[in-house]
């Protein structure tokens, strides 16, 4: 789904479960480009299990520039998740180098020389619900993920870093890029996208709790 379109690039809604780059299925970016019939460059990714909102370029050259603004932290975003567990903090950050761990995973390390910075703020939603509204301020891979299982309160339906008998049974990953805030060529942009999928996601409670949320550059 395309949410806004340009001169210079395409804001698209990525489906949770869908990889972002090609493997042995095409990618949502070569999806997207086919959708759209014109070649899209992407300047930053999503995980596989994350939905939400995608800036795609309509050419290396504005690829490049949002690459540096990406670069100098002039790109806001913000992401909300759902965990079954209470964190060990309701709002604050997170602030560590991370390194690779074991199959693929990440993990915080007892270091600060490039540190992955998480700020966020959550609530109770149904029971054993915990609802999450997370600013990153890096982009390290599973940052985000990583991030909230160090609060011992891993996303719901996350196989690599939630117990994976438990995360098997949700119906999806609940992370999902929900806003993006930046300024191109003089022209100031803001999007907002509820998740539309995922049936803790779309519970009323949710629903409500967005009602407040639904500028989230006025929280943090």
């Amino acid at each position: 789904m395309i949410l806004h379109e340009n001169d210079s690039f395409i804001i698209a809604l990525k489906p949770a479960g869908v990889n972002f780059h090609s493997e042995k299925e095409a990618g949502f970016v070569v999806q997207t480009s086919q959708k759209t019939g014109i070649p899209l460059f992407p300047v930053h990714r999503l995980d596989k299990m994350t939905s939400g909102l995608v800036i795609l370029a309509k050419s290396s050259e504005v690829a490049a520039q949002f690459g540096k603004m990406f670069e100098n932290r002039e790109i806001e975003k913000y992401y909300l998740a759902i965990s079954m567990r209470k964190p060990k903090k309701k709002q604050g950050w997170v602030k560590a180098d991370m390194g690779a761990a074991r199959r693929g995973d990440y993990k915080l390390l007892p270091t600060m020389n490039n540190p992955a910075i998480t700020q966020f703020i959550s609530c109770a939603l149904r029971t054993h619900e915990r609802f999450f509204l997370i600013k990153p301020h890096t982009g390290k891979t599973h940052q985000i993920r990583v991030a909230l299982k160090s609060l011992g309160s891993p996303c719901a339906g996350d196989e690599r870093y939630a117990a994976a008998e438990e995360a098997r049974k949700e119906d999806r990953g609940y992370l999902h890029a929900y806003a993006l805030r930046f300024v191109l060529k003089g022209e100031a942009f803001s999007f907002v996208s509820p998740p539309d999928e995922g049936e803790r996601f779309i519970s009323s409670e949710c629903r409500e709790q967005l009602t407040i949320w639904n500028n989230p550059w006025e929280l943090f």
